[in-house]
């Protein structure tokens, strides 16, 4: 579009510049800023606008890139990130990925999986798995979550993705852990997935996957909607495993499990519902006093879950009086 801008509506100057992709050259934007119409001063504000979110996105993004320059600058090229995802959900697999890029790359959008809605996680994956080097991926399966633990069994999908990588890398980066038995140089970064870009898109890669797969279950388990909860503990997921039971996929060494299951004593279940509606300090307080009476009729188990649920009441108390 000619920048003689009196020759176009205002709605035409809007559908031209609001639905380009690319950033508008500063001449463009000083000339929408001296128009006399409101309405094309309001469009610069939204381009302006859009302008700035850009620029911090690119500073985030490049804030990311951080520890793989110090690597890449020290001669330590193939650089991989790894992370895993499913260590929450009552049902389904563990799964995790680990990414190698060329050095230098650039994505706009790669965060923490957990922080992107799932139609971005899909175009960043799909950008991903374009611009990597290697991809692999790790699975463990539930028999293998209840054999080990899912401490132990996120470490082992980790290993699998490492292991399966089409060549082996250089350097590991991990989200707050490391692999032992491995002969690569290691790091370990506190919250990687939120500020390290290869371990942020191993992160979106095993998401997209462990998603694909329970929406596969969905298939043979229809009646626990893996399709919409993917194995997490949401109200509606609760109440069909009391329904019907737990599945071959669920996670039955996990306690809330067997909670769910009616493997606790009456007892537990009459201070559960009990801890469920304190509403008060006063309140919690005189339940905890029920509860030291009768707590050696508890098991371990049961105590530690009584204890747990007091803890999250008295904060969230605490909460409230401070606002």
């Amino acid at each position: 579009m000619p920048l003689d801008l009196s020759r176009y509506s205002v709605e035409e100057i809007r559908k031209h510049f609001l639905s380009q992709e690319n950033s508008i050259s500063p001449y463009s934007l000083t000339r929408l800023q001296r128009d006399s119409r409101e309405g094309v001063r309001k469009i610069y504000q939204q381009l302006k606008k859009r302008q700035e979110k850009e620029k911090e996105e690119r500073q985030r993004v490049e804030s990311m890139l951080n520890l793989e320059r110090v690597l890449w600058n020290s001669g330590v090229l193939k650089i991989a990130g790894a992370d895993e995802v499913g260590v929450g959900p009552l049902a389904g697999p563990l799964v995790a990925a680990a990414v190698v890029f060329p050095p230098n790359p650039f994505i706009l959008g790669v965060d923490d999986s957990k922080r992107l809605a799932p139609e971005m996680r899909q175009q960043l994956a799909q950008i991903i798995r374009e611009e990597a080097v290697g991809i692999g991926i790790g699975l463990v399966d539930v028999a293998q979550i209840d054999q080990l633990n899912v401490y132990q069994a996120g470490i082992l999908a980790m290993r699998r993705a490492v292991e399966n990588l089409p060549s082996r890398p250089d350097h590991l980066l991990l989200d707050a852990r490391e692999i032992p038995g491995l002969s690569i140089p290691q790091s370990n970064v506190f919250k990687g997935d939120s500020i390290c870009f290869s371990i942020a898109a191993a992160s979106i890669i095993a998401k997209t996957c462990r998603d694909q797969l329970m929406i596969e279950l969905d298939g043979p388990y229809p009646q626990y909607g893996f399709a919409r909860n993917k194995g997490y503990c949401t109200p509606e997921h609760q109440k069909a495993i009391q329904r019907h039971g737990p599945s071959t996929i669920h996670r039955k060494s996990f306690t809330f499990i067997q909670e769910l299951c009616g493997e606790y004593s009456d007892l537990f279940y009459r201070l559960r519902e009990k801890a469920l509606r304190l509403d008060s300090a006063k309140a919690i307080d005189a339940f905890e006093k029920e509860f030291v009476g009768v707590r050696s009729q508890l098991s371990p188990r049961e105590r530690r879950k009584i204890k747990l649920l007091l803890a999250r009441f008295w904060n969230r108390v605490q909460l409230s009086e401070l606002r």
